[in-house]
């Protein structure tokens, strides 16, 4: 598919998308409880969809319904006779599916090979076989890569882990350990990604399974506890509504509703940058308005959000001056090298990025041009680019731009609803 957006200036409302971590987290969940949940406000991308299918696989019984998915979960425990997990079940693309699930499967004591695709087949899965033998699962993977053939019952012990890579990994052991641990603790060394912990902590509570954590160093389960089925409502994904507000900073003028700024989620840091650059913002408890205003220079660290590097590079080529972001060495395993991508695509506009170890230097303000960009497969490249021609002197032309649909199929959408020009044409 590919999108031409054209400069335009934006005003409007729009309501932010789901969360797809809040939807992930939520669907597994409900998986480990015995009984039937209700997710409403569920989000439709391709990584929820994926979880949804894992979830089936794994034993839950899934229906949908107008605003909500029924989950009816068997507590995946080894014994339960009339829940025979399917012997391969695929997490699509979606890193956090892969890395969450896989502990999640390993409770039942078949024979499993979990698998993935696209940008997935080339991230390292070495975490598994290192650590899954320590709680007596055994486990086996294509040099590193996928698929990972696992074996359980898993068996929770105290054990120490590296955080550094990912706190994905960390989030699948503790939704696991949930299901099942008592009086062990997991050790976490060098741990990224805090708030995403903190989200999936606030995820288990709500579904009767409490954690203690001492600095998000050690995380502490007491008396055995059970997930509790029940009702949850997806919050607004801070992911997504960056481009939108950062789509407001720099072209006009925005009210982004259902974005809650007591999330967990550590993306709504988008509201730090935005400050720092001269953006005019009111936030309100689940709304905030964003106005242009004089953009300057900002420096920021998201070595804890990742995932906000598209949508700030876009931003910092909108001010005058260079920009410094610091975190580049996370971005190394996401859809694409988004480091090395941001730097050609953005390129490709007249924004020169430099890449010096963990730092990219944004040169900003002067001018971005209109291009032919790709997205590499990688939908926040898409969204930035878009959000990118915004101000820019031409049409920018965004090649594979369906990639979108991993985390945010409504985002063309959303952003025409605001002012955006797009026009969109199918590939024959």
């Amino acid at each position: 598919m590919q999108v031409t957006v054209s400069p335009a200036s934006i005003k409007g409302t729009v309501t932010a998308n789901p969360s797809k971590s809040a939807m992930q987290r939520a669907v597994a969940a409900a998986l480990l409880a015995k009984g039937k949940s209700i997710i409403r406000n569920p989000g439709l991308s391709n990584d929820c969809l994926a979880a949804l299918g894992v979830a089936e696989n794994l034993g839950a019984t899934v229906k949908r319904g107008e605003d909500y998915f029924e989950i009816t979960g068997n507590g995946m425990q080894p014994s339960a006779a009339e829940q025979q997990p399917a012997s391969t079940i695929n997490c699509g693309e979606s890193g956090l599916g892969i890395r969450m699930f896989t502990p999640i499967a390993a409770l039942a004591a078949s024979a499993i090979t979990i698998d993935g695709h696209g940008s997935l087949a080339t991230r390292p899965m070495d975490f598994f076989q290192e650590v899954l033998p320590q709680l007596d699962v055994q486990c086996t993977t294509q040099g590193g890569r996928l698929p990972l053939k696992i074996q359980g019952p898993l068996h929770p012990k105290d054990i120490t882990i590296d955080g550094s890579l990912s706190s994905q990994f960390l989030t699948g052991l503790l939704m696991a350990y949930g299901a099942t641990a008592e009086d062990v603790t997991i050790t976490v060394k060098d741990l990224k990604s805090k708030p995403y912990i903190a989200l999936t902590l606030q995820l288990m509570a709500h579904f009767g399974v409490k954690v203690e954590q001492k600095n998000f160093e050690q995380f502490h389960f007491g008396k055995k506890q059970a997930y509790k089925a029940g009702e949850y409502t997806v919050e607004g994904d801070w992911s997504g509504a960056a481009f939108l507000l950062v789509a407001a900073a720099v072209a006009g003028k925005a009210e982004v509703h259902h974005l809650n700024t007591q999330s967990a989620q550590s993306d709504k840091a988008i509201l730090t940058a935005l400050e720092d650059a001269g953006a005019q913002m009111m936030p309100g408890m689940f709304t905030i308005i964003i106005e242009k205003g004089g953009l300057q220079p900002f420096e920021f660290d998201a070595t804890d959000c990742p995932d906000l590097f598209p949508p700030l590079v876009a931003l910092a080529a909108n001010c005058k001056g260079t920009t410094k972001i610091k975190g580049v060495s996370r971005l190394a395993h996401k859809e694409s090298d988004r480091g090395v991508t941001l730097q050609e695509e953005f390129g490709k506009m007249g924004i020169r990025i430099d890449l010096q170890e963990d730092e990219m230097l944004v040169h900003g303000g002067t001018g971005i041009k209109g291009a032919n960009v790709h997205s590499h497969n990688d939908h926040r490249i898409a969204m930035a680019c878009a959000v990118a021609a915004l101000t820019a002197d031409g049409p920018v032309v965004i090649e594979n731009a369906e990639a979108i649909n991993k985390s945010y199929p409504e985002f063309y959408e959303h952003l025409q609803q605001i002012g955006g020009k797009v026009s969109i044409a199918q590939h024959a």
